[in-house]
Parts: structure tokens; sequence; C-alpha cells
């Protein structure tokens, strides 16, 4: 494909999730049985399905929005780089990695909630962004502050990391619905 086309795989997952989407909008009940359920949990059982069906479920459209550009932004390149085949490896398996991390940090909390989400996808994806292009500029977008790329996975990583941890010891009623440690 040349420069200016999308990439197979970014392709197809940009359709996929945008696809899905609207379908858990039609069909609301549709994501409970495909969300990631943590390992005997009393509401769904888990299935071995969940560790890649979660991946293109999304909340609500900002949730949907801020995946798929981040895909589209981090992810053409990298396709290009890698090649389909290796990029749509690498891809799923950051999916099940950011899964199982979840159904630990679950287990260890004794949290009963599903999890939903490319972020994990799309966090490894970011990864290997500044891996493979780590002094290449990029602008954030808010705010507006352009940094290398090495940098922002570093600056992201660090948050996550943070937020993570400061969920963990959060009372339960101040928990967030953000499965952090799985962006990790």
């Amino acid at each position: 494909m040349g420069g200016s086309q999308l990439p197979t795989v970014i392709f197809f997952l940009l359709i996929a999730n945008g696809l899905i989407f609207a379908l858990q909008q039609m069909a609301p009940g549709f994501a409970y049985n495909f969300a990631l359920w943590p390992l005997g949990s009393d509401k769904v059982p888990f299935q071995f399905w969940q560790l890649v069906s979660y991946g293109f479920l999304h909340g609500d459209v900002m949730h949907l929005a801020f995946n798929m550009f981040a895909l589209w932004m981090f992810g053409s390149d990298v396709e290009r780089v890698l090649g389909t085949r290796k990029f749509a490896v690498y891809y799923l398996t950051c999916v099940v990695g950011a899964a199982i991390v979840q159904l630990i940090v679950a287990a260890v909390e004794g949290g009963n909630y599903p999890t939903i989400g490319a972020s994990g996808g799309v966090f490894g994806i970011l990864l290997a962004f500044g891996m493979i292009f780590p002094n290449r500029m990029v602008l954030l977008i808010f705010p507006p502050i352009p940094m290398k790329a090495k940098y922002l996975v570093i600056l992201f990583g660090v948050l996550t990391l943070y937020f993570g941890v400061a969920d963990y010891f959060a009372s339960p009623e101040d928990k967030s619905n953000v499965a952090n440690f799985a962006h990790l």
C-alpha cells in the first residue's frame, strides 16, 4: 500500500471497532458476554474469547474515538514498518497481554467488573511507535506541546502507573472505571 492509504490491519480494526460499537448501540446487552470478566465472576463466567473480544467493545463514543484516533495516528506507521502479518500478531498480543494483566489485577483487588476497550492494544502500539521512531516529534492535543515520541511514551507510562497505583489504594467509592494496569 502507498503511504497515503490506510494499512490493511489498521483499516480492518477501525471498521471492526466502528461496526461493533454500532451493534452495541442497537443491542445494549450484546457487550455483556463479550466483555472481559474476572475469573470466577458470579455475573458472567470467563470465556476464552473474552481475551480478544473485549478489545473491540467501547463504553461510549469518546472512548471509541480516542482509541481509534490513537490507533490510526501511531499504528499506521508501525504497521508499515512491521508489515501486515507481524503488526496483526503484535496488536493481538498486546490486547491479550493487557487482558491477562487485567485479570491478575482484578483477582488481587477482588473486583467483579467487566473490562472493555482497545486501550491495551493501543498502548502497545504507542510503545512500538516510541521505540521505532523515538525522535519523531508529536504534538499533544491538550496542552498543545510538541515532544519526541520517546518522551511521550515515558510520560504516558508514568502517568498510567501513577493512576493505577492511586486507584488501587483508593476507597471503593473513589475507584475509577479505567483499567490502568492493563494499559501498561
